[in-house]
Order: C-alpha cells, then structure tokens, then sequence
C-alpha cells in the first residue's frame, strides 16, 4: 500500500476538474489546495529521512507500478486540457473565473507536466523520453529537455548555470534570467550537437527546430477549433506552467556554488550543491522531485529510490511552502540567505 502514496500527485488534475466542472470560486481551489493546503499539511506531517536498503531499492526498482503512475500523467494532463478548451469555447465565463482556471490549469500543467516530463527525459528508453518530451509542451517548453540535460546537470551551481539562482536573486529576476538564458543555451547546445553529428541547421536532428514546430503548431490547432479564447488560454495556462517551473528552480539551488580547484575548474557536482527536503508530502506530489540533491548526484536514478544525504543542505520547509516564501522575496532571503554555506556567497 506505501507504493500507492504517489497517488497523491493526482489530486491536482482532480481539484483542477473539480474547479472546472463547478465553476466560481471554485476555478480558485488548485491554486488554494496546492499553497495554502498542502504548505499546512507539510507542517502537521513529520519529515520522512527515511532511505531504502539496497535490497528493498532493487524491490522497486522491479515494479513496473512507478512507471505506470507517470505514464498516466500523459492522457490526464492532455485530457483536462482539451476538456477545459472544450468547457470555455462553449460556456460563458466571468473574467474571474477565467483567471482561476488560467492559474489551476497551469499549476496541473507545471506539476503533472514539466515534473513528470523532467523524471521521464531522463530515462534511457526512447519511448520514456518522447513521452517526457510531450508533457512539456502545452508550457511551450520543450528545450527543456536539452538545455537540463546537457546544460544544467553539467553547469549547475556555477554562474554559467542559468537555472542556479544567484545569492540574494528576486524569484522576480530569475524568472527572466533563467528563462532568457536557458532559452538561448538550449540552441547553443543543439548547434554543437549538430556539428558533432556533421548536421546542418535544417536536418532532422535539428531537435530545437521541431520543437519550435511542434509548440507553434500546438497552439494554432487549438486557435482553429477553439477559436482565440481557446488559444489565449492556451498561452496563459503554458505560461504559468514554465514561471511554477522556474520558480522550483529557483527554490532548488538557491546561492549555492561549486568551487574552483587548483587548476581553475569547478569541483564536481556533490550532494551540497543542491537544496534537499524531506517533508512527506511534497515529496509524494511531486514525485520525489524534493530530494534534488540525490538526483543531480546520479541523474538516472529513478525517483522511487532517491535518497536524502546528511552533507545537502536542509530546506527548512518544503516545495509548497518555499515557493511561497520565495515570492515574498525579503521573507525568503531573511529564512535562506543564513543557511546559504558562506564560502559559497560570491563577495
């Protein structure tokens, strides 16, 4: 029955369809359930430290179970979608309730999409991949997957990572920064990976530029049967699902910075360079996406078997609560900035 407690990732599509179906203040609950509710509930539940022997590990590793639990991200995410575009091109709605289900849909869309996306791009089946690479894109953020492969993992906490927030950054500069950079660094990355194929712009390996077709071709098939409101909707929900995105980002390397060796290169990435949390039910809903530090330590781990290091540092709350805190940026430096290691604030 323990294997069953990553069901909790699905109560954001159902407060989502809840909101849709109800319609009012109710467009309002996902975002009310996932920063209000659940930062209460991480304070009632204890922190879980817990870590798997190597036997009970290689026990889930064997079942098939915790695949499964992402794979149905897919038509859930997909399905909400098309049923939500489906509710708005035929029902009036207030401009409130517009904004609501902006908010709930890109809160699913950040949780049960680029998360999911982002354990699934890690995987070393191609089908795996394609499906991680699908649930990126109603958030118009496919790149993703290259720049976080081949860019983040190798750069993270050094300043040549735009997803490391710098010491004493605003979540409110980051959400440009990071996006911006990563962005520009995704292309950077398929360019050389194109010069080491012996590629040219416009081959097939060109996966940047099938992105770009894809997303663009996204949103104007939902603007052809669902009209503009359809494709407005669209781009705002896809929106708010990158900024959470970023937002998680910013939360997860916080200020802190690989240092240099002797020879002027970075140390390698060890547990201390990543923010770890081991509040119970931030880790379910997002399917262990809390224990960061394991998994910049070994990338191909699966989530059912990340485990929390005594080195990483300790966020003092989880997910849901440190992204509200970080957007009260003097609140967040007043709780983060004294747990930053201070050989790695940049002076």
């Amino acid at each position: 029955m323990k294997d069953l407690k990553y069901l909790a990732a699905f109560t954001i599509p159902l407060v989502v369809c809840i909101g849709v179906y109800f319609k009012g203040l109710f467009v309002f609950l996902t975002p009310v359930y996932a920063f209000i509710l659940l930062p209460i509930l991480e304070l009632i539940f204890p922190i879980d430290n817990y870590n798997l022997s190597a036997s009970e590990a290689e026990h889930k590793l064997k079942k098939k179970l915790f695949d499964w639990l992402l794979y149905l991200n897919f038509p859930i995410v997909f399905g909400i979608i098309i049923y939500t575009l489906i509710d708005i091109s035929s029902t009036t709605y207030w401009l409130y309730e517009i904004v609501g289900l902006i908010l709930s849909v890109g809160i699913l869309l950040a949780v049960n999409g680029i998360n999911v996306g982002h354990e699934l791009g890690h995987r070393l089946a191609s089908k795996e991949r394609f499906i991680g690479k699908m649930l990126l894109l109603p958030s118009f953020y496919m790149h993703f997957y290259i720049e976080h492969n081949f860019g983040h993992h190798l750069h993270a906490a050094t300043p040549e990572d735009p997803a490391t927030a710098k010491y004493n950054q605003s979540v409110y500069s980051f959400w440009f920064t990071s996006s911006i950079r990563q962005y520009i660094n995704a292309w950077k990355i398929q360019k050389k990976l194109l010069r080491n194929y012996g590629q040219h712009f416009f081959s097939l390996k060109n996966d940047m530029l099938w992105y770009v077709i894809f997303q663009i071709s996204y949103l104007l098939i939902v603007y052809f049967i669902f009209g503009y409101l359809g494709a407005l909707f669209a781009l705002l929900s896809g929106i708010v699902g990158f900024v959470m995105l970023e937002t998680v980002n910013y939360i997860e390397h916080y200020g802190l910075l690989r240092l240099k060796t002797k020879s002027g290169r970075y140390e390698r990435v060890k547990e201390i360079h990543s923010w770890n949390s081991n509040h119970i039910i931030g880790r379910i809903v997002l399917y262990e996406l809390t224990r960061h530090s394991d998994h910049h330590y070994k990338s191909s781990k699966k989530y059912q078997i990340l485990e929390c290091h005594k080195e990483s540092p300790q966020m003092p709350y989880g997910y849901p609560t440190s992204i509200v805190l970080a957007l009260c940026p003097p609140l967040w430096f007043k709780i983060m900035n004294k747990r930053v290691p201070r050989e790695m604030i940049l002076t």
